[in-house]
């Protein structure tokens, strides 16, 4: 079984992708033997006729792994839609013993990874199998990505109070600030309140940073604002 970390978040949205691309390159930087997975990914683009996901891709370039595409992203959806939704409407079923037969082979391969869920905790990839399911039989600890923004508290609450009832350990919170902006009072607010109730910390806030694009990679600069803003505890 591999070590890392698995990346939820309290939505869609929220910056798991990010967090999860900056935690890798700041492994990588390190000159740890880092892996990535994206498990599921769905709202996939079609390249030469294969389905891309824009997440998986920005892993594979903030890792520098030569891993098969599809052993990072197994599952690859074109509909941008919950995964049981796209999966029907393709006519297909999602396979879970992919997604474990790939995550095997990368921690075989890798020291450390980081797998990026989709959605959050309740996010279902199969008609009975949840994202939850999926982080309690990979066993890695969880890191939750939330917004600095008025509704994240509960958000928050509701995600680590689900994943401690599900026997998950929780790391720690990486807040990410997806707009400019950012009312400040709320911020700190917000932080200081989710410290106290879930008793975790946060392990870091992500400012926002218009050329920290998914889309457009900057390894330089994603690197830096990781190494200046993530708690240094965090890498195993």
């Amino acid at each position: 079984m591999g070590k890392g970390y698995f990346i939820t978040g309290t939505d869609t949205g929220v910056g798991k992708t990010l967090v999860a691309g900056g935690l890798a390159a700041l492994y990588k930087n390190k000159g740890l033997n880092i892996g990535v997975m994206k498990p599921v990914a769905t709202g996939c683009k079609r390249v030469n006729n294969t389905l891309v996901s824009d997440d998986a891709a920005f892993l594979k370039l903030s890792a520098e792994v030569e891993d098969e595409y599809d052993l990072i992203n197994p599952i690859s959806l074109e509909q941008p839609l919950a995964p049981t939704v796209a999966a029907r409407l393709s006519h297909t079923k999602i396979d879970t013993d992919k997604i474990n037969t790939a995550y095997d082979t990368l921690c075989e391969r890798h020291e450390y990874i980081i797998v990026e869920g989709i959605g959050g905790l309740l996010v279902p990839i199969d008609e009975y199998y949840f994202v939850v399911d999926m982080a309690e039989e990979m066993e890695l600890p969880v890191i939750v990505v939330c917004r600095p923004t008025l509704g994240t508290i509960n958000h928050t609450l509701l995600t680590v109070s689900y994943a401690r009832q599900h026997g998950l350990d929780v790391k720690g919170i990486i807040i990410n600030e997806s707009a400019e902006n950012c009312d400040t009072i709320v911020k700190d607010t917000n932080t200081d309140e989710i410290k106290r109730l879930t008793g975790l910390p946060v392990l870091g806030t992500i400012p926002f940073h218009k050329q920290l694009d998914i889309k457009d990679y900057n390894k330089e600069l994603l690197v830096k604002i990781f190494s200046d803003n993530i708690d240094k505890d965090i890498i195993i």
